[in-house]
């Protein structure tokens, strides 16, 4: 049995062209909409045991035919799928301790 993991990191380039790699967590479709959890990923050791554990959630919208991520902004919204996400990840935790 192969148990070996290989994460699925995505690059994203804020408004100052700075790099930020995430690793994708987990997606969701709600209302014909596409969303990311996405966890930063670190530099080094350090930096991760120092991290506070936040995840981002983006969503997929398309500008000019070209599909792009962007923050929620809406916050009942955001609510809403991080419940969604957390519900996931507890039952994911809850999985892999059985």
């Amino acid at each position: 049995m192969d148990n070996e993991y290989e994460a699925d990191l995505i690059t994203l380039i804020d408004d100052e062209d700075n790099e930020h790699t995430f690793e994708i967590i987990d997606s969701i479709e709600k209302d014909d909409n596409v969303y990311y959890a996405l966890y930063p990923v670190y530099d080094s050791p350090e930096e991760q045991v120092e991290a506070d554990g936040e995840y981002y959630i983006f969503e997929v919208v398309d500008e000019d035919g070209e599909e792009m991520l962007q923050e929620v902004e809406d916050d009942t919204l955001l609510d809403e799928l991080a419940e969604v996400f957390e519900s996931r990840f507890e039952d994911s935790m809850d999985d892999d301790n059985e």
